[in-house]
């Protein structure tokens, strides 16, 4: 049997006549990447039943994927046909020096195919444009889809939206696979091989990113804003922005993501779509720019948080009259009409699937919202306890056979709906997104909530994304999002933030949660941004340094959050938190912390503490906390450098101070090694050390003995 080779200058796939992959060689060093004895087709077809009689009266009605079993090729067009399916495919192969590109263009289909029945499309729900059962490596990325180790990487990634690419795990392989889904639609769906040294990867996809006319996800990772940390607040505005760009300039953040309630009316996330400008822009968006103009100022770049697939529950769209663009997860037909004045609702459909949560139980007939109280799972099926008119929706009368069915209300809050993305209204909302993004000058966006659509979501969710990055006219620096698929890669640069951890358990949740993220991603050539964090009134200086610690050392980034009025105000040192954050962004913005350094923090689990050294340079010193029992609200952290032992001391209260017996040794005591001293007073053979802010107690002895003498301290005065 014949073979046909696909090869460059890194790669040789052979595939067999009968569509069997042969091997798949890495030519730099002759390696064989596919699993041993792993043979399988590299196309296959997916149909719900069969429809010609004679396959209908031979092979069972159900779903089933049946196999390429020859393939031919002709120039650039492979010809695909199958075992039972009486058709052909049609394939466009693309060979660069960079990738190998398959894109499904047609069926060859004949009338005779199908013994005269009325048919000229091929019934087929899915067609798999590559199937690769590649070996393992030390790392598998599954966002990417991509296997690799230091030598050699092996990625099948999508080339068009609609691509779904996933593996599917074996004994030392993955079946690596790209389909084609009817409804996306079929026609058209391409996907990329590519086989290249490790290090040159990224380069390969930034090619094939820029012949596909994809965005830039390997330029976006490239650019060093996207690992900066970020400010975040929801309550910015003219009147407010130089307080705000005062924060994010003690926090050394070089980038501030503003949420939507900075620009528009909002309450809570019940107006999202209506996208009216707050009155403090009385110019519109000519007076966000104006705002965004200080922002760039002073050297910040600006970004948008929205959540651009949520409708609000009081927006124009749902009430008076509910868009029939807002997506329904069930669907239901009136089995009888329905007056004004009824209260059950009598559907063809049993209902036994219908949500019971009492916050998103609500019906869409027509433009009318209506709650319901229960239903009934027996004929005649039907929604009882009924409430019309909800969401202030008219009344109206429905007519027997009218389609309807159960709303899609956001599982977060119950404030908001979710739009049908197969319709006009997500293009319709971004429009008026887009258009104050693109006026006012933002650099990049937040995809809040963009788990929010319809299913497949491995396609409907990034769309949702990528429509409105086609709409931006410029390339944003990154985009970040709450939820990932593969197609996302090449937009979600910036990766996800995670949720906001409280003080008391925020080491422990950043161990458990981004840290663990980190080094997934990793794997998928991204980094994981470490926020939210939240500020409370007991946030200290040394959970930003923790958290900090591991950001930087996973190349990672954090965002800030600067909630109501500052949210600092009611923790007596923010300030010290805010220059804590500083100290670890600009050791990272300036180079400081060498890769040596964060491998010994990914793997030592220590806490250590970024100060400035006598000559203003930056200088990371381990730390170990010291408990002092009788100073309450006062945290100690102790580090030994340059022949000196010191205790960073802050107290979470008043202001109050220290007792203990006078020492046998010279103590300093600064805001800094090196910065000016302040006097600590003597009083009945004790020393006075007050605490407050943070500063730096030192002394040129051991590590033992400045603890055992700091741990015997008592509070003399203070709250």
């Amino acid at each position: 049997m014949g073979t046909i080779v696909f090869e460059n200058k890194s790669m040789m796939l052979t595939v067999g006549n009968d569509a069997i992959v042969k091997s798949l060689v890495y030519k730099k060093t002759g390696e064989e990447l596919l699993a041993p004895g792993a043979e399988l087709s590299l196309f296959t077809v997916t149909q719900e039943r069969p429809y010609n009689n004679e396959n209908k009266l031979i092979y069972m009605n159900q779903r089933t994927t049946y196999t390429a079993n020859a393939l031919t090729r002709e120039g650039d067009i492979l010809t695909v046909g199958f075992d039972v399916a009486p058709y052909r495919a049609l394939v466009e192969v693309k060979v660069t020096d960079d990738y190998v590109n398959f894109t499904l263009i047609g069926f060859d289909v004949q009338y005779e195919d199908f013994g005269g029945l009325a048919m000229d499309k091929p019934p087929a729900t899915e067609f798999c444009l590559c199937r690769l059962a590649v070996r393992e490596r030390e790392n598998y990325g599954r966002w990417l889809n991509v296997m690799w180790d230091s030598e050699v990487a092996v990625n099948l990634l999508a080339s068009c939206p609609r691509a779904i690419i996933d593996a599917d795990a074996g004994k030392g392989y993955r079946v690596m696979h790209a389909t084609a889904m009817r409804g996306l639609p079929l026609i058209g769906t391409s996907a990329a091989l590519i086989v290249a040294p490790t290090g040159e990867l990224l380069d390969r996809i930034d090619r094939l990113e820029r012949d596909f006319d994809l965005p830039l996800g390997v330029a976006s990772r490239r650019d060093p804003a996207t690992a900066s940390s970020m400010y975040w607040t929801g309550g910015c505005t003219p009147e407010t922005v130089d307080e705000h760009i005062a924060l994010c300039k003690a926090g050394g953040f070089r980038m501030m993501t503003l949420y939507y309630p900075c620009f528009y009316k909002a309450k809570g996330y019940r107006l999202l779509g209506d996208y009216d400008l707050k009155d403090c822009y009385p110019n519109g968006i000519a007076d966000v720019r104006a705002m965004l103009d200080k922002i760039r100022a002073a050297g910040i770049i600006p970004g948008l948080h929205v959540l651009p697939t949520h409708i609000g529950l009081d927006s124009r769209y749902v009430t008076p009259i509910c868009d029939h663009r807002l997506r329904l997860k069930q669907d239901f037909t009136l089995a009888r009409p329905l007056g004004l004045d009824d209260a059950v609702i009598y559907v063809e459909e049993c209902p036994i699937e219908a949500p019971r949560n009492e916050h998103v139980r609500v019906l869409r007939f027509g433009g009318e919202l209506i709650s319901y109280e229960d239903f009934s799972v027996e004929p005649p099926y039907c929604f009882r306890g009924c409430k019309r008119g909800d969401f202030k929706t008219n009344v109206t009368v429905h007519p027997l056979g009218e389609r309807g069915g159960v709303m899609d209300i956001s599982e977060y809050g119950a404030e908001s709906t979710y739009l049908d993305q197969r319709t006009s209204m997500q293009d319709e909302v971004n429009e008026r997104i887009l258009a104050l993004y693109n006026g006012a000058g933002f650099r990049y966006m937040y995809f809040d909530g963009a788990e929010g659509t319809n299913e497949p979501f491995g396609y409907y969710v990034s769309l949702a994304q990528y429509k409105m990055y086609r709409g931006m006219t410029e390339p944003p620096i990154f985009c970040t999002g709450a939820a990932k698929t593969h197609f996302g890669w090449h937009m979600l640069g910036g990766s996800n933030a995670f949720d906001i951890f409280k003080t008391d358990v925020f080491k422990e949740k950043i161990d458990e949660f981004p840290v663990k993220a980190a080094a997934v991603l990793a794997k998928d050539f991204t980094a994981v941004n470490f926020g939210w964090w939240a500020f409370f009134a007991d946030t200290r200086p040394d959970v930003y340094e923790y958290g900090m610690s591991r950001a930087i050392a996973w190349n990672c980034p954090v965002t800030l959050q600067s909630r109501g009025n500052w949210g600092m105000e009611l923790n007596p040192r923010y300030r010290d938190a805010l220059e804590a954050l500083r100290l670890w962004n600009g050791a990272r913005d300036a180079g400081y912390i060498t890769d040596e350094m964060k491998r010994r923090i990914r793997e030592d689990g220590r806490e250590y503490i970024m100060i400035l050294d006598e000559a203003g340079n930056y200088e990371m010193c381990e730390a170990e906390a010291l408990a002092i029992p009788g100073a309450d609200k006062v945290y100690a952290y102790v580090y030994v450098r340059a022949g000196r032992t010191y205790a960073s001391l802050i107290r979470m209260g008043a202001d109050a101070v220290l007792s203990l017996p006078t020492p046998d040794f010279a103590l300093s005591y600064a805001a800094m090694p090196g910065r000016e001293e302040i006097p600590l007073a003597a009083e009945g053979g004790r020393t006075l050390i007050p605490v407050g802010d943070r500063r730096m107690l030192s002394a040129a002895v051991t590590k033992d003995v400045l603890c055992a003498w700091l741990a015997g301290a008592v509070l003399d005065k203070g709250e």
